[in-house]
């Protein structure tokens, strides 16, 4: 309204009497789309992956009813969990899932030429992979590598196009001096020209500011053709306002977990979001009947897979400062305790910072979170930096998992390598081919088909105690690992009163 009329307005109304402005109407736009990590990122980061496959087939129905964009029920530490600890086959539980889940795509965690493990893999084992989770059920491959090299993604985004699925490109967001939004929308207008059919915004520790998200999401939305998805944790607490204002800048699907399996190292709630939409242009178009069904399954489920040494679900903002996830550092406080140093822990986190600076400021997420969370242990517990070094930190410093963001102290590379080279080809060009002779030491009546050569080829030892196991007759197989660890968290835990309801009957 321009100061003539206002002027003209104030002569004819008092302000007192001034009657409020009609609220406009939303604007019509695209419903934004959810992406459901209940079944993956959710219980793995709140849960330690202990969700069972038929945990997911009793409520899947309601789930794929909700009407979320991808069901993300795949990849990640799921593979190896289900045959280490919950003595289950990755494969048939996704065949399970897709069976029932008719009307919701199905989504999945790729770490890139890494697969599903902690190194990378040949090129042929990669591509047998990836035909095998296409036809087995897999819809949409989130495809990822942990220092944003993408030469590690070339390969695997290729065979997904190859059999069919959705090929998503992933941007590992940290932040450093190296890491500005020019070189993420390089590396992202550089998975475009790859073919990719989405990227994703990958904010593994929730550390990605609503104020970063809006300038970051307009940024990629104005230099790319392909849609934008924002992945972030809850860590933080800026999770919620994060994904506001990514979908404000652009963005057209976020990752949520149900608020029984969301909230601090899980993702914000879906509930909240659909509630923050329904007053904007941005409003979802999922089943809020469906939604409570869903929630009030999982908040049953919860006490049962819960860890004993869960944290409470609470805010870290420490998080800021050393962009840890929450995961890793569970496993920092494991290795210091195995060690008697748990009153070290802080010594850690201040040293942490320090070696990702001088390993070339890699993102913390699988498997350089654990390199460089190791190695800081490593210079703490022994007194002096770098005198003890892993083999992974070797590799890692000779090239063997990528290139860095920024080069790598030079110092510290002599140190480590000695007269060894940095190689500064594409990791896996100097791999042989993985597949003839992987399973030649695996007697073959335990091999039941394709995708178990691919699980030994991946995790050779889970794989194989599970395939003893499983040839056994139901009744002389030994106890279920998981079912193990719930008979110590019960054995452990003091029964406690039932909780009082918010309103109670005498209220």
């Amino acid at each position: 309204m321009s100061p003539t009329a206002k002027k003209s307005h104030a002569k004819k109304t008092p302000p007192a009497v001034q009657a409020a402005p009609a609220p406009a109407a939303p604007r019509e736009h695209a419903p934004l789309r959810i992406t459901d990590t209940s079944l993956r990122d959710a219980h793995q980061s709140l849960w330690a992956t202990r969700m069972r496959t038929s945990d997911i087939l009793e409520i899947l129905d309601v789930v794929d009813n909700v009407g979320f964009y991808s069901l993300e029920c795949w990849g990640g530490a799921t593979f190896d969990v289900c045959m280490r600890f919950l003595r289950e086959n990755p494969w048939e539980r996704l065949r399970q899932i897709k069976a029932v889940a008719k009307k919701t795509p199905l989504q999945m965690l790729l770490r890139g030429q890494n697969i599903l493990g902690y190194k990378n893999y040949a090129d042929d084992v990669l591509d047998r992979f990836v035909a095998l989770a296409v036809k087995n059920g897999v819809d949409i491959f989130r495809t990822f590598d942990a220092l944003n090299d993408n030469r590690n993604l070339e390969q695997a985004l290729k065979y997904v196009k190859k059999y069919g699925g959705h090929a998503q490109g992933t941007i590992c967001y940290t932040t450093s001096p190296v890491h500005t939004v020019a070189e993420y929308v390089r590396i992202a207008r550089e998975q475009e020209q790859m073919g990719v059919d989405s990227i994703c915004i990958k904010d593994m520790a929730g550390i990605l500011s609503p104020v970063a998200a809006q300038t970051l999401v307009s940024a990629l939305v104005a230099e790319l053709k392909v849609p934008v998805q924002v992945h972030t944790h809850a860590t933080s607490g800026m999770g919620v306002a994060t994904y506001f204002e990514a979908a404000k800048a652009g963005a057209g699907a976020i990752d949520c977990a149900i608020s029984a399996v969301a909230g601090f190292s899980s993702q914000p709630p879906v509930e909240t979001m659909v509630s923050m939409f329904a007053e904007t242009e941005y409003k979802t178009q999922l089943d809020p009947e469906a939604l409570k069904r869903m929630n009030h399954y999982f908040m049953k489920l919860r006490p049962l897979r819960e860890p004993s040494h869960a944290m409470p679900l609470i805010i870290d903002p420490d998080i800021l400062e050393h962009h840890i996830p929450g995961g890793m550092i569970s496993n920092l406080r494991s290795q210091l305790a195995q060690q008697g140093a748990l009153d070290r822990l802080d010594e850690v986190l201040k040293e942490l910072p320090a070696v990702r600076a001088d390993m070339g400021y890699p993102p913390l997420v699988t498997p350089t979170s654990q390199i460089v969370g190791v190695q800081a242990v490593l210079n703490v517990l022994s007194g002096k930096r770098y005198e003890m070094v892993t083999q992974e930190t070797r590799d890692y410093v000779r090239g063997l998992y990528g290139r860095s963001p920024a080069p790598i102290d030079p110092k510290i590379q002599k140190q480590i390598l000695g007269k060894d080279k940095p190689i500064t080809c594409r990791p896996a060009d100097l791999l042989k081919p993985g597949l003839p002779g992987c399973v030649d030491s695996v007697d073959p009546k335990l091999l039941k088909g394709e995708e178990d050569i691919l699980s030994f080829c991946l995790f050779p030892e889970p794989a194989l105690a599970y395939f003893k196991w499983r040839d056994l007759p139901p009744g002389d197989r030994p106890p279920i690992p998981a079912d193990e660890e719930m008979k110590e968290k019960q054995k452990k835990e003091v029964p406690s009163a039932p909780a009082r309801p918010i309103m109670a009957q005498s209220d």
